[in-house]
């Protein structure tokens, strides 16, 4: 799946969620909302790696936790990113694949 056909998913999705629950998706909450999967994510790697309770889950369960989290993450990303008309892989190309070692230039 590309990123933006990805992105089209989860905004479709976000905006189900917010009808259902009665959220306003303002661009202050997207922000904020970002925050707190952040928060998550954290708490989740903390989990993980033993930093933090594991509140009885397997090393199985901690890693999937783990992993919805980061999930979680990207989603709210590609969700700011559609509200601020932002395109993400031109982004990407521009400041982080001009680094990108030239095979060319390879010894």
């Amino acid at each position: 799946m590309e990123v933006v056909e990805l992105q089209a998913n989860v905004e479709s999705v976000s905006v189900f969620y917010a009808e259902r629950h009665g959220i306003d998706r303002t661009d202050d909450w997207f922000m904020l909302k970002l925050g707190e999967e952040v928060g998550e994510l954290t708490q989740a790697y903390l989990a993980r790696c033993g930093q933090a309770r594991d509140k009885g889950q397997s090393e199985a369960e901690l890693g999937q936790d783990f992993r919805a989290e980061l999930a979680d993450v990207l989603a709210q990303v590609l969700l700011i990113a559609q509200r601020f008309d932002v395109d993400l892989v031109s982004e990407v190309e521009r400041k982080w694949l001009v680094w990108k070692p030239s095979r060319t230039g390879a010894s």
